[in-house]
């Protein structure tokens, strides 16, 4: 089973961290959590890592939506995208697909809420494959 939505873009990992933020936002997802993963395993375990951070986004609407549903939803949102560099100008950023959560609860009313969710987040990850010319 695949449990993500995946793309990796030629570019490099702070100008890929900024154009996540704005595509998840022209698709209504705001930032809650950021996660400076790499930063984290320095501070506390004196490891170094390729720059990743987690975000950790929501959409209020379809949040609500969920938690309408199913009382416990909370548990699985909100919806985190990582993003990771993965060599020299290159980008993974990696999103839980929402249909986990229809998986994990077995609550197939939550299908619509997440049929929208991941249309959103893959058409955040379209709008990233050909970022603007600057």
């Amino acid at each position: 089973m695949s449990y993500g939505l995946t793309l990796t873009v030629d570019q490099p990992f702070e100008p890929a961290l900024a154009a996540v933020r704005a595509a998840l936002a022209e698709e209504g997802f705001g930032i809650l959590t950021e996660i400076d993963m790499a930063g984290t395993m320095k501070t506390k375990l004196d490891v170094d890592m390729a720059p990743q951070v987690i975000f950790g986004a929501c959409n209020p609407p379809l949040a609500h939506r969920a938690l309408q549903v199913e009382e416990s939803i909370g548990m699985l949102l909100p919806c985190n995208v990582v993003v990771r560099s993965v060599g020299e100008g290159r980008t993974r950023i990696e999103a839980l697909d929402p249909h986990v959560m229809v998986t994990l609860t077995g609550n197939d009313d939550l299908e619509a809420v997440a049929d929208d969710a991941a249309t959103r987040l893959g058409a955040a990850l379209r709008r990233l494959e050909s970022p603007p010319k600057v």
